[in-house]
């Protein structure tokens, strides 16, 4: 165990927030897992999945409250992303459910973490924790997804994101970043303050799995019905994956999962909801985890 090491970048607030994080390395087929934590070792341990494109950063808002609610919070980034090393012949997301059960029975056998555990993802961390729980329905007790695709019911019409890495100006990389946030990720532009912006240009330039396909099926869609997990869903009112199809994929949900937790909407965010909606979205999430969370 050491001390996690904070981004340079983050404003001295944050930093200070975030002070006090464990930084834990574990290891699957010779690749190493970065993981962070937060709260005590004997709390019941939430585990948060970032995004695509992501690290641990994605959920930066939502570690302290979720701590202060009496959660171990870790935070991984996962292989291909933030500080974690690239399994050789990993390409997409179904080749990370082996690395997150080992990292977390790794760190369970460390005394890093205790039970009952619970799984949140974000977005492609989603889809992770799904595939993740249903190959290892004994990791978890409960799934909640947040802005997840693969549900086979993509919104038609979704603005394009740019590319970046052939562009040599700084200022040109952040005008295409600053597009492609607005594009998918938040829905009102005064989101896009200095820190998602910061966040966001750090991350995509750690992202070497670039080749993913997965997310435009519906293979979360069909390995639901396999997790043992509740699965409850947290989504954006705006998430850029689902406009104009959130009501479809509401009604689709709860037929998926095998055992159904409950269905929040953010009001007014965006599919970065943790960020752009912060206090709205733990209070929904805190709902989500509850024993009996309302529907």
């Amino acid at each position: 165990m050491s001390a996690a090491v904070l981004p340079d970048f983050l404003p001295l607030e944050l930093a200070l927030a975030l002070a006090g994080a464990e930084r834990h390395e574990t290891s699957c087929q010779s690749a190493r897992m970065v993981w962070h934590a937060w709260g005590p070792v004997a709390a019941p341990t939430l585990v948060l999945l970032h995004g695509g494109s992501g690290s641990w950063t994605h959920w930066v808002l939502s570690i302290a409250p979720l701590r202060d609610a009496g959660w171990r919070v870790l935070v991984p980034d996962l292989p291909g992303f933030g500080d974690s090393d690239l399994p050789a012949g990993c390409t997409d997301v179904n080749d990370l459910p082996a690395h997150l059960h080992a990292g977390l029975h790794q760190l369970q056998g460390a005394g890093f973490c205790a039970g009952p555990v619970s799984v949140v993802g974000f977005s492609f961390g989603g889809m992770a924790g799904a595939l993740w729980l249903a190959e290892h329905p004994q990791d978890a007790a409960q799934l909640v997804l947040v802005g997840a695709p693969g549900m086979g019911l993509a919104a038609p019409d979704r603005t394009a994101l740019k590319g970046w890495r052939h562009l040599q100006s700084a200022l040109a990389q952040e005008a295409v970043h600053r597009h492609n946030l607005l594009a998918l990720m938040l829905q009102a532009p005064e989101a896009l303050d200095d820190l998602a912006l910061r966040l966001h240009s750090a991350n995509v330039q750690r992202d070497r799995m670039p080749r993913r396909r997965l997310s435009s099926t519906d293979i979360v869609a069909r390995i639901l019905p396999q997790v043992k997990a509740r699965v409850s869903a947290i989504f954006g009112e705006h998430d850029a994956l689902y406009r104009g199809r959130l009501s479809e994929l509401a009604a689709a949900l709860p037929l998926m999962a095998s055992r159904w937790g409950g269905w929040h909407v953010v009001p007014g965010a965006g599919h970065w909801v943790q960020y752009e909606a912060a206090a709205l979205f733990h209070a929904a999430l805190l709902e989500a985890l509850s024993p009996e969370p309302k529907t």
